[in-house]
């Protein structure tokens, strides 16, 4: 078991520590993409609570991610709060949406669920078009610079938001790590794999899901909610369907039900449609190929293959 830790603490430190070099060492370029690339791990980590470690498949997950920024960007532009508050503003819309969502989507099970959180997600997404007033509809609207001092460090400025990124992505990296080795995330697998046998051994099994839910919409809307105050932007796209798809492929690809899987399959896409949007303006249909090839030959996932072949115990 401490060996199991020990591996645990030098994988995850590992990636920690390379991160950290990457800010001194990389070129402006993909300084800037890492920044980016965090980011959208955290969103991938928060969704991988949800379908990885407790098996429920979410298609609207994009709205959680939009609610984090449109309670940062709203709370900005017309409530006239710094990025502190409405930071937390954001993430306290995410979660309680998360809630709402929580409450009413698990009363369904399966593809109903799926079905469910796809329509929550649509109507999150009209709410934003319908309410351009506020929300300048399709076109979405521009945080100045100046609106994105917090705590009198410059997020516009590449070295903070690289800095920020890193402290948001290792704070829902340990949380992950924290929660799969704790009881409830223990509950929370055995869901996954058998909640009938789950619910006889007298857990509640709807109330670890509805933990689950909360969890994983609260992260999406850190994720969201910093997304856009390092970036400076809020728009209706983020709450389209591609961006509840878009975690679903990550986590397949990294390893459903791992910690760094999120983050892996994060960076593998995102390098994968950069490098071929420079080839090809059919871009899209390499990305497709190099999906199909990983799903044939690496069902686990980048994490997964790892964890089947070489590391059993990798959490």
């Amino acid at each position: 078991m401490r060996g199991e830790t020990a591996r645990s603490i030098a994988l995850h430190g590992g990636l920690i520590a390379a991160l950290v070099l990457g800010h001194f060492l990389l070129p402006e370029y993909h300084h800037g993409n890492l920044a980016r690339i965090m980011v959208l791990a955290a969103y991938a980590i928060g969704y991988n609570i949800l379908f990885g470690y407790t098996g429920l498949l979410s298609l609207g997950h994009a709205m959680f991610f939009a609610a984090g920024m449109y309670g940062l960007a709203l709370g900005i532009r017309h409530l006239g709060l710094t990025p502190g508050p409405a930071l937390l503003a954001g993430i306290a819309a995410g979660a309680t949406l998360s809630l709402v969502v929580g409450l009413l989507a698990l009363r369904t099970v399966g593809v109903a669920f799926m079905i469910v959180t796809l329509m929550f997600a649509q109507a999150v997404h009209l709410t934003i078009l319908l309410a351009g007033r506020w929300t300048r509809g399709d076109e979405g609207f521009v945080i100045q610079p100046a609106q994105r001092n917090l705590w009198g460090i410059d997020l516009s400025q590449s070295d903070a938001r690289y800095l920020a990124a890193l402290a948001l992505f290792v704070l829902t990296l340990a949380l992950c790590l924290w929660l799969v080795r704790s009881r409830f995330g223990r509950v929370l697998v055995a869901v996954r794999e058998n909640e009938e046998r789950t619910r006889l051994l007298g857990y509640d099994t709807w109330a670890h899901k509805l933990g689950a839910v909360v969890i994983s919409g609260t992260l999406s809307a850190a994720a969201g909610a910093a997304y856009a105050l390092l970036f400076g932007y809020a728009g209706a796209s983020f709450a389209t369907v591609q961006y509840s798809i878009l975690p679903l492929l990550w986590v397949l690809l990294g390893g459903a039900g791992t910690v760094v899987g999120p983050f892996l399959g994060t960076l593998f896409m995102f390098y994968l449609i950069d490098w071929a949007s420079g080839v090809t303006s059919a871009y899209m249909l390499v990305a497709g190929v190099a999906l199909v090839l990983l799903t044939l030959f690496a069902p686990q996932g980048m994490a997964g293959l790892v964890r089947a072949r070489l590391w059993r115990g990798l959490p």
